[in-house]
């Protein structure tokens, strides 16, 4: 594993001289001399979070694919087969490298140097870290070195998702800890270096206790599971909107110096560097109709407008929404969508046997079936930093918008990393299964609150600049939550998750709770398989007929400098279909 972690030292060594305008990645000490022991802790803290982010929400993209929230145009682009429930090897090394190579390597440097300056704040944000990126690798692949990951050992053994995960929760106790200590008066000051929190200690103890009840629901198989323990944990974790962590992103000029690993912005949400960048990406259907049409109500979501794409159509450039890909259709399997293009000019073309207006939408083929294919919008935003626009407003050259982009998508959208609205939902999921529908009902109405209210603090900074990108009108929110939710006699485990699912778009943690539910369409209101799985043979001998996708299977790197160990790790390591094999988590007991 050393090896492994190892084999872009030269490259994280770079990172640690790049500068950049944005006071969070502003890490230079001596350019000229870089080393691990010139690093300082307020400089090397900043980087860890950056890139444990990237592995996070870099799997959460790929885990969205996965349970219906986005889709793909039709291609062989790993993504698209990923949506398609057909997985390749391309879709799952990215949350490995990001999490290993760049950020656990600096793990021992970082606490080494904070144990010996008595900086106690960032020994426990370095354990959470640890604590939140090897959990991370248990919810992705299952099994994974840990004991010796990060040892001298070249081939390290690997340990099962039950180690890990008592682990993980041990090392986010020890953060606790040493987040309640008092630093050493000449200790570096947390706010120097820390770019989710600013310093706020008693955040980063919330956002820890929330960390915590979340992988406590997780074992809702297993005996172990504790409702007390979990409300005990959420007790302490954020109570409000204030006690949030969210990493506010920026879209600026300075923001052009690009990352080590794949050269994305530095200082850009990561939905933005997944999702945003890209013209490939779609709705789904079943995503667009739990936000237009929750539980059969008739009543639109007011989230709606702003997590769905619009684009400008027809002459008068007037905004239309996205429709969604239907997955249970056959629509992929008939090359669709297919990406989309513009005619910009004053005087009508030709295309494929038809004549396409001045300044309209088109699809460039010549198969009939694929010209509707205009309703799909794409999730692309331009940026001022990475593409150097003067906004982040994606347009054709005669300035009709070619897609607003989404809340979460634009290189400016927060990451809400851990926050209020998820612990609402969990406090309803146990409150429901201790049967106290009151009381569930409660934090689940509160959560859905706090996730709008959240939201519009972000779109409140933007003004009226288009349907997506403007605040959301109290009258929508307060009949929304009214007449559409239900209220405590109605309320189901299904109303609660699909509404989880809402608030946490974008989150690898939507994917484990999938799991664990079984991809029940009793509680996922309308989810189905994709059906070009029920079609495609080459899908089922990776997840076999009658099973689910349950896993990503390991990295290639693992395959090829730590096999052995990787083949005693579980039964079907090496086989075709460890994809539908369940974490430990996800294993009923």
């Amino acid at each position: 594993m050393k090896k492994i972690v190892y084999i872009f030292l030269t490259t994280l060594i770079l990172t640690l001289v790049i500068s950049c305008k944005g006071d969070w990645l502003d890490i230079n000490e001596d350019p000229n001399n870089p080393s691990n022991t010139v690093a300082s802790v307020d400089s090397r803290l900043p980087w860890i979070q950056h890139h444990y982010l990237y592995a996070q929400m870099s799997a959460g993209t790929r885990a969205n694919y996965i349970t219906q929230q986005i889709t793909y145009i039709s291609s062989t682009a790993a993504n698209s087969v990923l949506a398609g429930w057909n997985p390749v090897s391309g879709s799952v090394t990215l949350p490995y490298q990001w999490f290993f190579v760049v950020a656990a390597a600096n793990f021992k440097d970082l606490e080494e140097k904070a144990t010996a300056e008595g900086a106690w704040h960032y020994v426990g944000a370095v354990k959470a870290i640890r604590a939140m990126g090897f959990m991370l690798m248990v919810d992705w692949y299952g099994e994974m070195p840990y004991t010796e990951a990060l040892s001298e050992s070249i081939t390290p053994k690997y340990d099962d998702g039950e180690t890990i995960f008592n682990g993980c929760l041990a090392d986010l106790d020890e953060a606790i800890k040493y987040f309640n200590m008092t630093q050493e008066p000449a200790a570096t000051p947390l706010e120097k270096g820390d770019s989710w929190n600013g310093g706020d200690v008693q955040k980063w103890i919330k956002m820890c206790y929330g960390v915590k009840a979340r992988w406590l629901n997780n074992l809702s198989k297993k005996s172990r599971y504790d409702t007390a323990e979990i409300l005990d944990a959420l007790s302490k974790a954020p109570a409000s909107n204030n006690d949030n962590t969210v990493v506010n992103h920026v879209d600026v000029a300075s923001d052009n110096v690009g990352d080590v690993m794949w050269a994305d912005p530095l200082m850009a949400s990561i939905v933005f560097d997944n999702v945003g960048m890209n013209t490939s990406v779609r709705i789904t259907k079943w995503y667009e109709d739990i936000l237009i049409n929750f539980d059969q109500k008739g009543i639109e979501d007011p989230r709606a407008d702003k997590l769905i794409p619009w684009a400008q159509f027809r002459q008068g450039k007037s905004y239309i929404r996205s429709k969604g890909v239907d997955m249970s259709s056959d629509i992929r399997m008939n090359q669709g969508p297919k990406g989309t293009t513009f005619n910009t000019s004053d005087a009508p073309i030709q295309n494929n046997g038809r004549t396409v207006p001045a300044h309209s939408w088109y699809v460039n083929t010549a198969d009939s079936r694929r010209w509707g294919d205009t309703v799909y919008v794409s999730f692309r935003s331009s940026a001022i930093g990475y593409y150097g626009d003067t906004q982040e407003i994606y347009r054709f050259s005669d300035g009709t918008v070619a897609s607003t982009a989404t809340f979460y998508s634009r290189p400016d959208g927060p990451t809400h990393f851990l926050c209020y609205h998820e612990m609402c939902f969990i406090k309803a999921e146990v409150l429901f299964r201790q049967g106290d529908k009151s009381g569930a009902f409660a934090a689940y109405k509160e959560g859905i609150k706090a996730h709008i209210d959240l939201m519009n603090q972000k779109l409140n900074t933007y003004g009226n600049v288009n349907p997506s990108k403007s605040p959301m009108s109290q009258e929508k929110i307060n009949i929304f939550l009214a007449d559409a939710i239900g209220d405590a006699s109605n309320l189901t485990l299904g109303k609660i998750m699909t509404q989880k699912f809402i608030a946490l778009s974008f989150m690898q943690q939507n994917w484990n709770d999938m799991r664990r539910m079984d991809y029940r369409a009793d509680v996922y209101q309308g989810w189905n398989i994709p059906y070009e799985y029920s079609q495609n043979s080459t899908a089922q001998t990776k997840i076999p007929l009658g099973r689910q996708f349950r896993r990503m299977m390991q990295p290639s790197l693992e395959k090829t400098y730590n096999s052995d160990n990787l083949a005693e790790s579980h039964p079907n390591a090496m086989s075709d279909d460890i994809w539908s094999f369940p974490v430990w988590w996800d294993i009923e007991e």
